[in-house]
């Protein structure tokens, strides 16, 4: 019994050993190695903002880009160059929508949790309190220049909680949590209807009751603050009499709580809709209560796109390997982010997914060919989504100032054939090593 007890306690701490390793090698802070100086010198410099740089310099120190320009760049003496001659150097990848953190391996329950399904209306769950920051998943995106993405819950609830935005390397979910609350999904696509079986039907069944659900619960919480209010207004009364009317401050109700920063206009809702009528109602509905937009998904809203251009509104596009409706032309899901684009809609990317999201650069090639610029696809991976979420003034672009996200490629970034070379987070280079990488070493000669 002693040596099954001892050989178990081995085993755990070979365990916790390793992923202790696994751990220090994505930690971007926090560390001597974050705060050495980092100079790329001799690539081609996408900067996004500031047109293309040939044989140009990057600095990075103390965990951001100090300086951005050409060969007579000036570098520290204790910078270590990285020659890149040859190479691409662009800003981190963002991915708009993805599950990273909240699923492991999709076919076991006890490792997913993106999806609360006892409720459509769960505005008050938050992703960070599911947030699983040693998932083997993020090393796999990340290998392919994705440094930065939205978690976002499933989109089975119409409400299904709010979004944090990551940073795709750290020791722990702390480090990489971003913003926590970021934005909030409101989806209305027809698939959050709970219509199984007219014997087992729950509400909402039709896209009215969704419509209907949605609606109430925003004038509930409405309700709620105006209560709120008037308790605090006569609580804080000079008038005792007024004192004495307050009573009891109301229950507080935390599913109502958090839809206030949203209807009032604080954080954007993420509205997801794909067919011009379920646009059209999200959208009315959107309007009604005044909310901050950014459109999602559109899919197969063709007709509506010169509608979606007078908004004025975001769009977060995709997944563009849709199969076309039998109304539609063959091309029209793939042409969606060219169309937008030139309508001057601005764009971003998403992979919608975990276990593929390092192929969101390849989703913008495809679009590519299908019309969308290669400057407006790469800006949509780039400086639009961090425009879209506030994060500009850090992220988005290679400019002195910002986070030293950076990623060093052989080739074009959304070419499927180029390979990354290099990942700075936090200006510290990100060891390129993941569980597929391992395998692949271990099993290929």
């Amino acid at each position: 019994m002693l040596k099954k007890t001892f050989l178990l306690i081995v085993l755990m701490a070979a365990a916790a050993t390793a992923q202790s390793r696994k751990q220090k090698a994505a930690a971007p802070a926090n560390s001597a190695a974050a705060n050495e100086t980092v100079a790329l010198k001799g690539g081609k410099l996408l900067t996004i903002t500031h047109g293309v740089i040939e044989n140009g310099v990057v600095v990075m120190q103390n965990g951001r880009i100090t300086a951005v320009g050409g060969a007579g760049t000036a570098i520290p003496g204790n910078a270590r160059v990285v020659d890149v001659t040859g190479m691409t150097v662009y800003p981190g990848l963002i991915d708009s929508e993805t599950h990273l953190g909240l699923t492991e391996v999709s076919a076991d329950r006890m490792t997913n949790d993106e999806l609360e399904p006892s409720d459509e209306i769960m505005p008050h769950m938050h992703v960070y309190d599911a947030f699983h920051a040693e998932t083997a998943l993020i090393p796999v995106t990340r290998i392919n220049g994705i440094t930065n993405a939205i978690v976002a819950p499933a989109s089975g609830d119409t409400l299904p909680g709010q979004d944090s935005f990551i940073q795709l390397a750290g020791v722990s979910a702390e480090e990489m949590l971003e913003v926590r609350d970021i934005a909030m999904p409101l989806n209305f696509t027809g698939q959050q209807r709970r219509n199984q079986s007219f014997e087992s039907a729950k509400f909402p069944f039709t896209r009215m009751g969704m419509a209907a659900q949605l609606r109430q619960a925003f004038i509930d919480a409405l309700d709620y603050e105006r209560k709120l209010e008037a308790y605090e207004k006569k609580k804080s009364s000079t008038d005792e009499k007024e004192k004495d009317k307050a009573g009891a401050p109301p229950k507080r109700d935390l599913k109502l709580e958090a839809l206030l920063p949203y209807l009032h206009g604080k954080k954007p809702v993420v509205l997801a809709a794909e067919q011009p009528n379920d646009v059209l109602t999200a959208l009315d509905l959107a309007n009604e209560f005044h909310l901050k937009v950014v459109l999602n998904h559109v899919t197969h809203s063709a007709s509506l796109l010169d509608k979606i251009a007078a908004t004025g509104l975001p769009v977060i596009v995709g997944p563009i390997y849709e199969q076309p409706k039998e109304s539609e032309r063959y091309d029209a899901v793939y042409s969606m982010p060219a169309q937008l684009a030139k309508r001057g809609v601005k764009i971003a990317f998403a992979s919608y997914d975990s276990h593929q999201a390092r192929n969101l650069p390849y989703a913008a090639g495809y679009a590519v060919g299908f019309g969308l610029s290669p400057e407006d696809a790469l800006k949509a991976l780039t400086i639009n989504p961090a425009q879209i979420w506030g994060l500009d003034k850090d992220l988005g672009s290679l400019e002195a100032g910002k986070i030293g996200n950076v990623v060093v490629a052989n080739g074009d970034p959304l070419d499927v054939k180029t390979d990354v070379k290099h990942v700075f987070i936090q200006g510290q280079e990100i060891p390129l090593v993941n569980k597929q990488t391992e395998l692949r070493d271990q099993y290929w000669k």
